[in-house]
């Protein structure tokens, strides 16, 4: 089966390179487009302040943070690539999250997640809705994916929406019509092949007498053979 791993991470604020940090790692996984149910989530302490406006994005205070494993602690990074493994990875704006995820990894000396191995939702919504608005939020909107549940943007919460996104711009309703079919189709060749029980209660005759007189006549002197009425209990 194709596995895939939808992420979104939250941090201090927009360039690593700038002393920016990962506060935030939400993972979900999917295969053959169809959420498994599996997730990856942490927070994690930035050893640095709160920019006021990033936590006006996400809630994340620095108290909230502060205590909260590295990023190079085994919870984080090793849980983290054990449970990414070597799945493609789909991201909205998947450069902002591939920055700030090698970064970190550069920073404690691990191997860079490559390039090659990023899905962008982003640059799929583009190919899909040319010149229209493409944020998450807009795209959700499109789809008719509910907001309801997102009072802040948060990694898990976002994915989540990320992956219902992902699965739409992959023709996600009619992707799961066919599954759907096939499932009904399945249920009746299962259902064709149920044997049937006796009835509690047999149904009445609806020949009359001479009607069955008639015909056993007919099985006794033209077809000479009452074999195959037999089988069947008739």
């Amino acid at each position: 089966m194709a596995r895939e791993i939808v992420l979104d991470t939250e941090t201090t604020g927009f360039e690593p390179a700038a002393g920016h940090r990962l506060v935030e790692i939400a993972c979900l996984e999917i295969e053959d487009f169809i959420p498994t149910g599996r997730s990856f989530h942490v927070y994690i302490d930035p050893c640095r302040d709160m920019p006021p406006d990033a936590e006006r994005v996400h809630g994340l205070s620095s108290a909230f943070l502060t205590g909260k494993p590295r990023f190079e602690h085994p919870d984080v990074v090793d849980a983290f690539l054990d449970f990414v493994a070597d799945a493609p990875i789909i991201a909205h704006n998947a450069g902002f999250d591939r920055a700030f995820v090698n970064h970190e990894l550069g920073v404690i000396n691990r191997e860079r997640l490559h390039e090659s191995r990023w899905i962008d939702t982003l640059a799929l919504a583009r190919v899909r809705f040319p010149g229209m608005h493409n944020s998450l939020d807009a795209l959700c909107k499109r789809f008719k994916i509910s907001l309801s549940e997102r009072e802040k943007h948060g990694a898990l919460i976002d994915a989540k929406l990320l992956a219902a996104v992902y699965l739409e711009l992959k023709g996600g309703r009619e992707r799961r019509l066919e599954l759907q079919t096939q499932a009904m189709v399945n249920a009746a060749v299962v259902a064709s092949r149920a044997a049937y029980g006796e009835r509690p209660r047999p149904l009445a005759f609806r020949s009359t007498e001479a009607e069955r007189e008639t015909h056993a006549s007919f099985i006794r002197d033209v077809l000479k053979s009452d074999e195959l009425w037999k089988k069947h209990g008739l």
